[in-house]
C-alpha cells in the first residue's frame, strides 16, 4: 500500500516512518507533510492508498484536510496525542485511530483493518459519514456506523432497542427484528450512545429508554421492554437506572 504521513511534528513522522519500515514491508511511504496545505498538495499529486493523519496540527486539524479533499478514495488511520475532540465522531463512523506514543500492536491491528477495508473497497463512505457528523456541530448523530465482516452498516440510533455483550462481541437488536453482531466491546458503545440517553443497566446490557415499558421488581429488578422482553438490572446499576428513568419522565 502506498502511504502518506501527515503530522506537524518532525519527530513523530520519523518515529512512525521507522516503525513502518521495520515492521510493515507492505507499506510504502510515498511522502510526508507537516501542514494541511502541503498535505493536500501531496495527496492530490500522488493519491495514497493509506493516510496516517494527525488530528491537531497547529490551528488546523486533520478533519479540515479531509473536508478539502474532493475524492477521499483512501483509507485513514488517525494518529493523536490524546483522547481529544473528534474521537467520538471517529468512533461513530467506525474508523480507526491510534494514540501517541504509538504502540506497535495497536498499529499492527489498525493496519490490518485498513488493508482488509482497502481490499473490500467499502470504507470510503465512512469518511463521508465522519465529515457529515462533524458538520453537525456536536449534535448527537442520527446514525451510527457498525463495522461488520464484509460491510459497514449505517443504523439509525432510534432504531436500536438494545445492545447485549457476548464476550468481546456486541449484538445490536433493532426494532425491525434484525440482530447485528459487531466485534467491538460494549464499553465503547456505552460511551457513544450515552448522549442519546441509553441506559447501561447491567454489565452485559445497554438499553434504549424509548423501548422501556417499566421497571419490574421481580428477580431482583429487571426492565420490561415494549416488545415484552425482560432485561436484567444488576444490583450495582439499580439506583443509576432508577435515576435515569426518573429523568426520562421529567
Amino acid at each position: 500500500m502506498n502511504a502518506i504521513i501527515v503530522d506537524d511534528e518532525a519527530h513523530n513522522i520519523e518515529n512512525l516512518e521507522g516503525m513502518l519500515c521495520r515492521g510493515f514491508p507492505e507499506i510504502m511511504i510515498s511522502g510526508t507533510a507537516a501542514t494541511v496545505e502541503n498535505a493536500i498538495a501531496l495527496i492530490m499529486a500522488n493519491p495514497p492508498d493509506l493516510l496516517f493523519l494527525d488530528i491537531q496540527m497547529g490551528k488546523e486539524t486533520g478533519f479540515d484536510l479531509l473536508k478539502r479533499i474532493p475524492h477521499r478514495n483512501f483509507e485513514v488511520i488517525f494518529v493523536t496525542a490524546y483522547d481529544q475532540y473528534g474521537i467520538q465522531a471517529i468512533k461513530f463512523a467506525a474508523l480507526d485511530y491510534i494514540l501517541k506514543p504509538i504502540d506497535e500492536k495497536e498499529l499492527k491491528a489498525a493496519i490490518e483493518r485498513a488493508v482488509e477495508k482497502w481490499n473490500s473497497k467499502h470504507s470510503y463512505h465512512q469518511l463521508d459519514f465522519l465529515i457529515h457528523h462533524l458538520k453537525g456541530a456536536g449534535r448527537a448523530p442520527a446514525k451510527i456506523a457498525l463495522p461488520l465482516f464484509q460491510e459497514t452498516r449505517y443504523v439509525a440510533v432510534t432504531s436500536i432497542i438494545r445492545c447485549e455483550a457476548q464476550n468481546t462481541y456486541v449484538y445490536f437488536y433493532l426494532n425491525n427484528g434484525e440482530k447485528i453482531l459487531v466485534s467491538r466491546p460494549l464499553k465503547e458503545y456505552d460511551e457513544l450512545l450515552a448522549p442519546g440517553g441509553f441506559i447501561r443497566c447491567h454489565q452485559t446490557h445497554l438499553v434504549n429508554p424509548v423501548f422501556i415499558k417499566s421497571l419490574l421488581k421481580e428477580d431482583g429488578g429487571c426492565l420490561l421492554l415494549t416488545n415484552e422482553e425482560k432485561i436484567p438490572v444488576s444490583k450495582a446499576k439499580r439506583d443509576a437506572v432508577k435515576r435515569a428513568l426518573a429523568g426520562q419522565k421529567e
